[in-house]
């Protein structure tokens, strides 16, 4: 049935604008540059989930020219929730945070803090085998930064035992 994961996709109010952020700031590759898409084809594919007309904006942003991407994506004519202000909340149902791995926490936390992006824990946690921090991107999504102790397996197995 599934043969793998395509991409997670972060909803922002300015698709070029969050590429330059997510390029910049985080040291994404920009896979895709930000393009648009109307008409008939995205109408046939979206047109029960976003008003009519339908009209994206997206861009792809990762590591390597894999499956495994973030997609960002704007909806220019649809009419966008009330946006609250104030610290983001990871306990709603739904898409909570995007897990980040990296090869040493400290630095990497360091020269994000640098670029001005906001942490929401005060250092640096162990847990599971992993060491972890927590930040958000100007649109409120949340990131973990994991480090793990063991290369060889993946984060989830890093647990001693």
């Amino acid at each position: 049935m599934f043969t793998g994961f395509a991409h997670a996709a972060i909803c922002v109010p300015d698709v070029e604008e969050a590429t330059r952020w997510y390029s910049e700031v985080l040291g994404l590759q920009v896979l895709s540059p930000p393009y648009e898409m109307a008409g008939a084809a995205i109408e046939r594919d979206m047109g029960e989930l976003v008003p009519s007309p339908v009209v994206v904006k997206a861009a792809i942003v990762g590591l390597g020219a894999d499956d495994h991407v973030l997609e960002l994506i704007e909806y220019p004519k649809a009419p966008g929730p009330a946006v609250e202000p104030g610290r983001p909340v990871i306990t709603r149902p739904g898409l909570t945070h995007v897990g980040l791995v990296c090869d040493d926490l400290a630095t990497t936390r360091n020269e994000l803090e640098a670029r001005g992006v906001e942490f929401l824990t005060a250092g640096i946690a162990e847990v599971a085998g992993l060491r972890t921090t927590w930040f958000h991107d100007p649109w409120g999504t949340v990131f973990i930064l994991l480090e793990k102790r063991l290369e060889d397996r993946p984060y989830w197995r890093q647990y001693p035992g």
